[in-house]
């Protein structure tokens, strides 16, 4: 994929609220516009990186980007699990994520358990991955610097910070 890394942001938004709930896991939700925006080329399936909420630390992901076959979504989505223990919601801030890497396509389980499963294994294998020295310096990238000093475009409903691929970053300069 050579959309990858992938930087992104936008509101955290209410999904429906399966992640904590059913799963256990909790997720946010990034609103549709942000979801239109990804390059043809990033596949449905489960990728992982980095993510960071407002000016907050930069923790480890993973995300699931798809129509999640178990619940048979109608509407493609993109749902990032952080992995970090948060003391509260943060709906309504925003999600900066720079998608680093695939893990695996969707698919379908015979049951709950079994997705489950295989989400705390793609959470495993994303924390290994990135341990790696050449996915620790996307950590530090200056997309991740302080999120106040970027424009929020306003006009977009909900607003979007940004969204784009490594080479539209370098021309922005991560700023829209």
């Amino acid at each position: 994929m050579k959309s990858l890394p992938y930087f992104c942001r936008g509101e955290v938004i209410h999904g429906f609220g399966r992640g904590s709930k059913d799963l256990g896991i909790p997720t946010a939700n990034f609103p549709t516009c942000v979801v239109e925006q990804l390059p043809a080329d990033i596949s449905t399936g489960i990728y992982y990186g980095w993510a960071r909420v407002d000016n907050g630390p930069v923790h480890k992901m993973v995300m699931s980007i798809g129509w999640n076959p178990y619940f048979k979504n109608t509407m493609k989505s993109m749902e990032t699990h952080v992995i970090h223990k948060f003391k509260e919601d943060f709906y309504g801030q925003t999600l900066s994520v720079v998608m680093v890497g695939y893990i695996r396509p969707e698919r379908g389980f015979d049951s709950l358990d079994a997705l489950i499963t295989a989400i705390h294994n793609d959470i495993e294998e994303a924390k290994q991955k990135l341990d790696l020295p050449e996915h620790q310096k996307l950590k530090e990238d200056n997309f991740f610097k302080d999120l106040f000093t970027v424009p929020v475009d306003k006009t977009a409903t909900p607003p979007v910070i940004s969204a784009f691929t490594p080479q539209e970053a370098e021309r922005k300069e991560r700023v829209i």
